[in-house]
């Protein structure tokens, strides 16, 4: 039986867009587990009710009901140990949880300065009212003024790659010669800035625009195969 996952979509099903989710079916893929995703929507809380949980990623393997990214990756890693490791080992998996605390700590707020309005413009007309209340209550303005001159937030967002970009001279993916959780979690924020923003991210010379390539060729181009808005 495959495994359902409850999977942040916009106003057109094939606009699947949440980093975490993408964590979670690049990982789900990665296990070589079949999945059956279930759209679902920012206001849609209620479809949720019998998980716990108000946001998605949500996947119900038979009895068993997991949600946030993170718990379902160790739930898979667990359950499903005769499978490739998400993480390799005790280690790996520290050394994963360390890349997602950068990536939600770094790239996400430079990104979503980039692609708060575009991803009001992929969402229905609840969903969008929705959407604008709860993230200019957070940002503390409107989407149109936080994301005004997003071209100038480019430079830092770069910087920030640095890192990462090194750590490409050594190898094609994050975890080395082949990829793992790691390469999964900063692949979500990119794959999420890939389906909703109108501005690419990356130059096409740089290293990490490769790997994203690479990232999206992925299990017969997984991640190519959601449609991209740049």
């Amino acid at each position: 039986m495959a495994i359902k996952m409850y999977d942040l979509c916009g106003a057109d099903d094939a606009h699947r867009f949440s980093p975490y989710c993408w964590r979670t079916r690049m990982a789900l893929a990665h296990k070589g587990l079949d999945v059956e995703t279930v759209p679902w929507r920012f206001t849609e809380t209620d479809r949720l009710a019998f998980s716990g949980s108000k946001t998605v990623p949500v996947i119900v393997d038979g009895d068993t009901i997991v949600g946030d990214s993170w718990d379902i990756a160790d739930f898979l890693e667990e359950a499903y140990a005769d499978r490739p490791s998400l993480f390799g080992a005790a280690i790996g998996r520290a050394e994963a949880r360390f890349v997602s605390h950068w990536t939600e700590g770094t790239l996400h707020p430079l990104m979503i300065k980039v692609a708060a309005l575009d991803i009001h413009d992929l969402l229905g007309p609840v969903d969008q009212a929705y959407f604008r209340s709860d993230r200019e209550a957070k940002f503390g303005a409107t989407l149109e003024a936080f994301t005004h001159g997003r071209d100038g937030h480019l430079p830092a967002l770069k910087a920030a790659l640095a890192p990462f970009r090194r750590a490409l001279k050594d190898a094609d993916y994050l975890c080395g010669s082949t990829p793992a959780y790691g390469d999964y979690v900063v692949f979500g924020a990119f794959q999420w800035c890939r389906v909703t923003a109108t501005l690419d991210l990356l130059d096409a010379d740089d290293p990490v625009h490769a790997w994203r390539e690479r990232m999206l060729d992925l299990f017969d181009g997984l991640g190519r195969a959601t449609p991209a808005r740049q």
